[in-house]
């Protein structure tokens, strides 16, 4: 039932930044999401924050890069690594989408009260910290 409703869910919010003409998918919202906590991590990092495979986490970042969103810059102390950073494009983006986002996921939870989206998201996490133990 997890897996049913969280493949649903990203179906749903795809839905929305589409009808909203946002131009980018879930995953890429994703990785902008993260970059916007902390801007400057490694694709490595990103991949691992945002429980992507490398190859996958490089054509995102390649296709966020294309769009302007991001940018890539080597690292000095490792030229095989680089730092991926926000452009302003990319800033901008963020707050264009994340109206979207918000009213798609009060749209999701709207059938459920405060005090069930408290008690399920207490159980998610439970489940997410037993699992990264």
């Amino acid at each position: 039932m997890l897996e049913r409703a969280a493949r649903r869910m990203k179906q749903f919010v795809q839905e929305s930044l589409s009808g909203a003409g946002a131009g980018i998918t879930v995953d890429q919202w994703l990785v902008l999401q993260e970059l916007d906590r902390q801007d400057g991590l490694s694709q490595l990092e990103i991949a691992k924050a945002t429980y992507k495979d490398a190859p996958t986490m490089t054509r995102i970042i390649d296709l966020l890069c294309e769009k302007g969103l991001t940018s890539r810059t080597p690292d000095p102390a490792d030229r095989r690594r680089f730092s991926i950073g926000l452009t302003s494009a990319g800033r901008q983006k963020i707050a264009e989408v994340l109206p979207v986002i918000q009213a798609a996921r009060r749209e999701a939870w709207g059938a459920l009260s405060e005090k069930e989206i408290t008690e399920l998201s207490r159980m998610l996490e439970v489940v997410f910290n037993h699992l990264n133990r």
